[in-house]
């Protein structure tokens, strides 16, 4: 799982600004220490609501390797500063 920012009031984009354009079957690349490169396959890209997680699809046990990345999305409530949902992106080892 990796958790990023979308953007910031201070520095506008972030590292996941576009997260939310991911498709099912598009390629994640990621460095690991070793220098070796883990990829996935996208399955799914969601949009859930913050007081409606799906805390066990997102962080439970998976049957293969699998990854997660979230950041938040959706609607932007001005009174709190923050996003009401989350985008997470579903992916599998290849």
């Amino acid at each position: 799982m990796i958790v990023g920012h979308v953007d910031s009031h201070a520095s506008g984009a972030s590292v996941f600004y576009r997260l939310g354009a991911l498709e099912p079957g598009g390629r994640v690349r990621i460095d690991r220490a070793d220098g070796t490169t883990a990829v996935f396959t996208v399955d799914a890209v969601r949009r859930h609501p913050k007081d409606a997680f799906p805390a066990a699809a997102v962080y439970g046990d998976t049957p293969a390797p699998a990854l997660r990345l979230i950041t938040c999305g959706g609607p932007f409530d001005d009174g709190t500063g923050h996003y009401l949902d989350n985008i997470v992106v579903y992916a599998h080892l290849t």
